[in-house]
């Protein structure tokens, strides 16, 4: 349990947890919203077999998310449990962001996709994982007070759609400053690994960990790999919350990806995707300013309801219109949607933690964490898949004037129509979340089970 009663984080520490999501983002955009335009349009690479690769490679990936958690929650050093890796993971996170963007053009098609396959497992399964987990495992490590885990939920979410929002805007710019070919992204990312470096270094520095399992001094354990997993089998609201964030970033990694063909396909200009991503980010960056008063008022689970109900109005308009001062009307209305769920879906898997601890007597962080990391990775893969496979199968044609209309209809699919349905989907699963209204009463019988 936290040892000392708190008002509230200082500023710059909810600042520096922010900056790790940021850090993260900088590789998680570049891949959800460039990296299938790079592999098709520079690297030469067919959209179909990367979607199977990306997909293929989830199953590596949800195993090395447990080793990691496993591993998180069997660290113990001066600088706690998670941060330790954050500072060995940085530069090999560069790094890999590197290599996942140069794959060499002069190599033949099978070869080019051994290369993909290798380096896409590399960044996602290896690196990312490696330093993700931990990062995310940090918000319960800091604070066990709610409303304080939804403000760093919130400043997680400022700060990476910050990072989204320099990737969305100065990605093909830097890629055009360096020559606008394949060594250009190469270039292009060794600047933002530079940056990312930074970020994760101020995350690193500037948090602390304090909450502690509610046991008697003396008394903390090591949970078992296999009792860890009954646990979290046990954990109804960590199920819940899995599935959720599983299916959020399927859409994301859908209407992400779908963007670049969006802009090029229906607009006519794939330039304007970072004025559309920008209207998200912007307004999801001001809503972020306010949306801790209504997460307050309405509670975590209420307010992600929201979140999902304004992306419905949002996506459902703009299958109704291809007019661009529209289109960017509703790319506000899903910049406020994406406030509202990002700053309360980190919150409640921490929330979750503590409902698991007092149900089974278990606290695991690392393992709640890489699970769910584990569910909404698959989420990213399974939509990337389905991203490549919807565009493949529509004839989308990069180098035809005007593409068919069933390319067109491909792309509002992926873009549109599936994220509508998806989120009619957690509204419904939501229902089933009470922990807003239990978690007080969870938290005092956690206290009194450490002092009695």
């Amino acid at each position: 349990m936290e040892q000392k009663k708190r008002k509230g984080l200082p500023i710059f520490e909810r600042f520096a947890f922010g900056c790790g999501d940021a850090g993260c983002n900088i590789i998680y955009t570049a891949m959800t919203g460039f990296l299938l335009l790079y592999y098709t349009d520079y690297a030469g690479v067919n959209a179909g077999a990367v979607g199977i690769i990306m997909l293929v490679s989830r199953v590596f990936d949800g195993v090395s998310d447990l080793i990691m958690g496993n591993i998180v929650d069997r660290t113990h050093s001066r600088f706690g449990k998670a941060r330790p890796w954050i500072l060995r993971m940085c530069i090999p996170f560069a790094l890999a962001g590197i290599l996942l963007f140069s794959v060499p053009a002069s190599w033949a098609s099978n070869a080019k996709l051994v290369y993909v396959f290798i380096t896409y497992n590399l960044v996602s399964t290896v690196i990312y994982t490696a330093i993700n987990v931990p990062y995310s495992s940090l918000n319960a490590l800091m604070t066990q007070d709610p409303y304080e885990r939804s403000v760093l939920s919130i400043f997680r979410n400022l700060l990476a759609t910050a990072g989204s929002l320099f990737i969305n805007t100065f990605t093909l710019r830097f890629v055009e400053f360096f020559g606008d070919n394949a060594a250009a992204w190469s270039k292009t990312f060794g600047v933002f690994g530079l940056i990312a470096v930074i970020l994760f270094l101020i995350n690193f520095a500037g948090c602390k960990e304090r909450v502690k399992p509610a046991v008697k001094d003396g008394e903390e354990k090591t949970v078992p790999v296999k009792e860890g997993f009954v646990s979290l089998l046990k954990n109804k609201y960590w199920i819940i919350v899995t599935v959720m964030l599983a299916l959020i970033f399927v859409s994301m990694a859908l209407y992400g990806g779908a963007t670049v063909y969006f802009a090029k396909t229906v607009l006519g200009d794939k330039n304007l995707v970072a004025p559309i991503g920008n209207a998200v980010y912007i307004a999801q960056i001001v809503t972020m300013f306010i949306v801790a008063f209504f997460v307050k008022k309405m509670g975590k689970r209420n307010v992600m309801i929201a979140g999902c109900v304004l992306n419905i109005i949002g996506f459902g308009l703009m299958l109704l219109t291809d007019n661009y001062v529209l289109i960017i009307a509703c790319s506000v209305l899903r910049g406020v949607a994406s406030a509202c769920m990002g700053a309360t879906m980190w919150a409640m898997v921490s929330d979750t933690i503590d409902y698991g601890e007092w149900k089974t007597g278990n606290r695991t962080e690392g393992l709640v964490n890489s699970a769910c990391s584990f569910g909404y990775k698959i989420g990213n893969g399974l939509g990337s898949a389905i991203l490549g496979g919807i565009i493949s199968m529509g004839g989308y044609v990069d180098s035809a004037a005007v593409q068919s209309a069933g390319a067109v209809f491909s792309v509002k699919l992926a873009f549109a129509i599936i994220p509508i349905v998806i989120y009619v989907v957690i509204i419904i699963l939501l229902k089933g979340y009470k922990l807003d209204q239990e978690f007080d009463g969870i938290i005092e019988d956690l206290k009194k089970r450490a002092e009695a």
